[in-house]
This record gives structure tokens, sequence and C-alpha cells, in this order.
């Protein structure tokens, strides 16, 4: 079977189509061509190195690919592209000192990118804002909170902030600061808090669980319990080691005083009057001796 007529009528139609026409038939092929290209070469990037450099990658693809779809079709409709460069010179000249700020954020954006302070999925702290890494963007970071709550962040921003990126390295710290009564000892609430970490399955055994007495507090002696875990963990050994602890305290007997605070009037005021109520409900005034 010869293809010719087939390839001489197809050429005819090409040719019997309008400048508009063949625009939108070029748009209508290139566009999801460019958006599919770009989706693979991301999620062949995000297997091989990570999220952050594949959502880049297929971000830049579609950001060179419309608009080199974007000029052909100038092309194709007969505009002069020497001239809409220059015009497109003269208004970037102008946008630019209009957008300082939305360059300056552009150029953090890159410094974000080459530093690696963060990647898509950590847990970050910037600020008062606790939440999940959604996407890192050339003008914005965006920031998933754990009530669900969308926060966008500019890139100037997060160079100028400390940022604490918490799920940084596969195992974390928790310290745990507990205080006991004055009547207890010392040491037998130090083995007490190691034999409840050595206990608990999220702690792990290495690094070792720490155990150190702080300081003499207003109503209590204080404890720090350090304890190392898995980062994925955090809240099946915060829901634990508290009940552990208590639990364990309760059964030696090794009580956690609530504070205390005595009231002295002083030596040139009257003594504070005393009220004595019995179980009958009646009331009769003791003497302030």
């Amino acid at each position: 079977m010869n293809p010719l007529p087939f390839a001489i009528s197809f050429n005819e139609l090409l040719e019997s189509l309008g400048d508009w026409q063949k625009a939108g038939i070029f748009l209508l092929i290139a566009i999801p061509v460019v958006y599919l290209v770009a989706r693979l070469v991301g999620r062949v990037i995000t297997r091989r190195f990570d999220p952050h450099n594949g959502a880049l990658a297929k971000k830049s693809i579609l950001f060179v690919g419309l608009i080199i779809i974007l000029l052909n079709v100038l092309v194709e409709l007969g505009f002069d592209l020497t001239a809409l460069l220059g015009a497109a010179g003269i208004a970037s000249v102008a946008i630019g000192f209009a957008s300082q700020t939305s360059l300056s954020n552009i150029i953090s954006g890159i410094f974000l990118y080459w530093e690696k302070p963060f990647q898509i999925g950590d847990l970050v702290r910037i600020g008062d804002t606790l939440g999940i890494v959604q996407s890192i963007d050339l003008m914005s970071t965006k920031i998933r909170k754990l009530d669900n709550i969308f926060v966008r962040i500019p890139n100037e921003t997060l160079l100028k902030t400390s940022v604490e990126t918490i799920t940084k390295y596969p195992i974390r710290r928790m310290d745990i600061n507990v205080g006991v009564a004055y009547k207890e000892d010392i040491r037998h609430v130090m083995e007490v808090l190691r034999d409840v970490a050595d206990k608990n399955p999220y702690c792990l055994d290495e690094p070792k669980p720490l155990v150190i007495f702080k300081d003499f507090g207003d109503s209590s002696l204080n404890f720090m319990l350090g304890l190392w875990f898995q980062k994925t963990e955090f809240l099946d050994l915060k829901n634990s080691i508290m009940q552990d602890i208590k639990e364990r305290f309760d059964a030696e007997g090794i009580e956690i005083p609530f504070p205390h605070r005595s009231l002295y009037s002083g030596s040139a005021t009257d003594p504070f009057p005393i009220r004595i109520v019995n179980e009958a409900g009646s009331s009769g005034k003791a003497s302030p001796e």
C-alpha cells in the first residue's frame, strides 16, 4: 500500500489551514507533551535524588517548555520577535525596579536550593511556625502546619530567620523535666528513671538515656530525663514515657509535689484570723495564738 496519497492529503490539509488554526493545533499537541515530559523527568529525579530536586526539575522544564511554545506560536502568527524582544527588554528594566522584593526572593530561593537546609516533607520550625514543608519554590516556601493550616513564607525571610529542621537527622532526643519531693532519695529517683527508660520500647539503647539532677527548685528536686528515639516515633514515646514515669513513681512511693507557698504577714502587722468550720456546717473563731 502506497502511503504517498495520505501524505499529500495531510500536507494539503495543513496548507489549507490558517495561521490561527495551525497555532491552535500546535498548542493542543505541544502543551500536553511538555507537561508529560516534565512529570516523567520529575519522577525520575525524585527517585534518584530527593523530592526537592524533582520538583525543581519539573518546574524548570515546564517554564522553559512553555516559553519555547509561546515563541513558536508568535512566529507562526507572523509577529516580529526582534521588536518584541526589544520591547520586552525595556519592560523588564521597568519591572525590575518595581519588583526588587520579588527579585530578592528569587535570589534567596536559589541560595536555599544550593544550601538545602531542609527538604520537602521535613518538619521545620520557622519563628513561631511549626509545620511540614510542602514545596520550595523560587519565590516562597509553602508550609502545612500541624493543625492543617497553610502558610506561605517568602524565601528572603528564610535567609534572615533562624530555621530549625526537626527531622533533619534520623534520631532525636526528647528531654523530660521531672520534679520530686525534697524527702526523696536522689540516687533512688535516678535509678528509677533509668529503669523506666530501659524498659520503654521506643527509647534507643544507643545513645544511652541521660538522667541529670538539675537543681533545687522552689518546691521540688528537679531532674532531666533525656531519651534518644527514631524521629518517626515521637508521639509513641511521648505518650508512653509520661505514663510509665507516673505509674512507676506511684509504685515506688515517690512523690511528685505541687508548688508550696508560705504566707508571712510580718512583725508589724496583726496575725491572720483563723476560722474553723466543723462537719455540721457551724463555724467559730479560734484564737490567733
